[in-house]
């Protein structure tokens, strides 16, 4: 496990709100609830949940504008109207657009990590927009020993720490705390014209952090798959595809406030997981499950070597328990476990070959090393009889 909470997490002047500049949102953006295609702004667009709510757009025939620093897949989408900046930078490309006339009914921000970076993007569009949709994390609730819903405590940081960063690698310190900062920035900016999605592990086609898709590809492969703990660990994630069905959703329908977005607590815990994916498969594969005191003796380490797993203990008992009611009933759905594996195994069979290795690039343990560890855990069982 992370030793330490910071560890795990890790891994344009706002306008005065009032009846005035809705007044102005009314009549500029002429019942946007009823047009067939809206004009969005993403901040971000080309990554891996971007792409998803890009496309998911594009298929509802809505048009879109991407803002980005032109530097992750900058072949997607070359049909669309795109500004390059980088938020770290400023959003010149952005002010220059609305001084000219350029309005949108919808801001999606992907890439909020800065609440300043949130203050310029939202403050900007403030009086032009009808919506701004935020996309931040569970990863804002300061206690994760106890299940959270959307009225949970966040993490706080100090200002003084907030005011000497000003970049995205130094924020993620204190992720969680920065995302909910972003989170109170946008709705000053907007005040009750704000979407604040919290989805947890994001998984699916295009994921390029290996997490779940270590698990999809190792169980298609076959053969003994080391198993972390004894199987009832809960296991929440999204398809980052039915993320964007519902934030398209959100957007149509006009849905404002805080939602968690992951799936439902309880729907599945390890086995059922691996169970979902084996069954995607034709696969001979089979699980040895190997307690996580082994593990910690061996220096494995949940959530990056073994990806997805959280052992259900301590500061972390819960992290995997987060309520999403809300969303549900809001009409979050989720498809199938062995469809988003079956798709993230062909996307990283395409992508990263079918004879990648794990653990080098991003999550999981490479095939040699867990040989070693299933013999070294069969070898010890050996020795307790």
């Amino acid at each position: 496990m992370p030793t330490n909470r910071r560890e795990f997490i890790r891994n344009a002047s706002l306008v005065t709100a009032g009846f005035g500049v809705a007044g102005r949102i009314a009549a500029e953006v002429t019942d946007t609830a009823t047009k067939t295609g809206l004009d969005m702004l993403i901040l971000g667009g080309t990554g891996f949940l971007g792409p998803a709510v890009v496309e998911e757009a594009i298929r509802r025939g809505h048009s879109m504008t991407l803002f980005n620093r032109g530097k992750t897949n900058p072949h997607l989408f070359p049909e669309l109207e795109k500004m390059q900046g980088d938020r770290e930078q400023g959003i010149e490309a952005l002010e220059a657009a609305v001084t000219n006339g350029r309005r949108w009914d919808v801001v999606i921000d992907t890439s909020a990590y800065i609440p300043s970076h949130v203050e310029a993007s939202a403050g900007l569009v403030a009086d032009l927009a009808r919506q701004y949709v935020i996309l931040s994390t569970v990863g804002v609730y300061a206690d994760h020993s106890v299940p959270a819903d959307e009225s949970s405590a966040v993490a706080v940081v100090d200002d003084e720490w907030v005011a000497d960063i000003d970049t995205i690698r130094d924020s993620l310190a204190n992720y969680g705390a920065m995302k909910a900062r972003c989170e109170k920035a946008a709705e000053a900016a907007m005040p009750g014209r704000v979407t604040v999605i919290r989805p947890g592990l994001i998984v699916g086609p295009m994921d390029r952090s290996d997490r779940f898709t270590y698990w999809a590809v190792r169980v298609s492969r076959g053969g003994e798959v080391l198993a972390p703990g004894d199987g009832s660990d809960p296991v929440q994630l999204i398809d980052a595809r039915d993320l964007a069905f519902w934030i398209l959703d959100c957007i149509e329908g006009q849905v404002t406030g805080v939602f968690n977005a992951i799936s439902p607590k309880g729907r599945w815990n390890m086995v059922e997981m691996l169970a979902a994916i084996k069954g995607a498969f034709a696969t001979d594969a089979r699980f040895t499950w190997v307690d996580n005191e082994f593990l910690e003796q061996q220096e494995v380490a949940a959530w990056t070597d073994l990806p997805v797993w959280i052992p259900a203990k301590d500061e972390y008992a819960a992290f995997h328990l987060v309520s999403t009611q809300k969303a549900v009933a809001a009409g979050l759905k989720f498809r199938p476990l062995a469809d988003t594996a079956r798709d993230t195994v062909a996307w990283c069979n395409d992508a990263k070959g079918p004879d990648y290795e794990f653990g080098e690039k991003g999550a999981g343990i490479s095939s040699q090393r867990e040989a070693e560890l299933l013999s070294a855990w069969h070898a010890r069982s050996a020795g307790d009889e």
